[in-house]
C-alpha cells in the first residue's frame, strides 16, 4: 500500500529527527511548500558548541524543567527554528512545517507534541501556513497557523504543553 503523502513527509521528518542531539527528545522538522522540500531542521546545539550527547548532561533535565518551560536554559536550537533559519521567507511563505517527536530514551513518540512558544512566533513570522504534527505512525494533527495568532498564548501566561 502506497503511504499517503503527509505521512510520507512526516516519515521524512522522523529520519531528520535522527540526527537530533538531545538527551531528552529529538525533532525533526521539514517545510514543505508546493510539494517540495524546501528545508530540514533537527534538535542540536549550535554550530562549534558541544552537544547534550558529548557532554552526558542536560541541564533542563538535571533542574527538572517541566516540559514546555524555560527553553533558555537549553543548549540547542530547535528543530522548527534550525528549518526555519536555513530557508527563504519567501520560500516559506504559505508553506507547511512537518514535525515529529521521540523521546530519547525510550525512542516513542513524543505525546501531545506541539511546537514551543518561542518556535511558535518564529513559525508565525515566517510565514508558515500549517504545522502537522505526528501523534503515531499513521495519526497526526494538522494545526492552522493563523489560530496561534488569534489564541496568542502570552496574553493568558499559559506555559508548556
Amino acid at each position: 500500500m502506497r503511504v499517503d503523502k503527509i505521512n510520507y513527509y512526516l516519515d521524512i521528518a522522523e529520519t531528520v529527527l535522527e540526527r537530533g542531539t538531545c538527551l531528552r527528545r529529538n525533532f525533526g522538522a521539514i517545510i514543505v511548500k508546493n510539494d517540495q522540500i524546501i528545508s530540514t531542521g533537527y534538535v542540536g546545539a549550535p554550530r562549534g558548541r558541544k552537544n547534550c550527547i558529548d557532554l552526558g548532561v542536560c541541564v533542563r533535565e538535571t533542574l527538572k524543567v517541566p516540559r514546555g518551560e524555560r527553553y533558555e536554559l537549553c543548549r540547542s536550537v530547535h528543530a522548527e527554528q534550525n528549518a526555519i533559519i536555513h530557508a527563504a521567507r519567501d520560500d516559506m511563505i504559505g508553506s507547511t512545517l512537518y514535525l515529529v517527536g521521540k523521546d530519547a530514551k525510550s525512542g516513542e513518540y513524543v505525546k501531545n507534541a506541539s511546537a514551543c512558544s518561542m518556535c511558535k512566533r518564529m513559525i508565525i513570522n515566517a510565514g508558515i501556513q500549517n504545522v502537522i504534527i505526528r501523534n503515531d505512525k499513521a495519526e497526526y494533527t494538522v494545526i492552522d497557523v493563523n489560530d496561534w495568532i488569534v489564541n496568542d498564548e502570552s496574553i493568558s501566561g499559559v506555559f508548556g504543553y
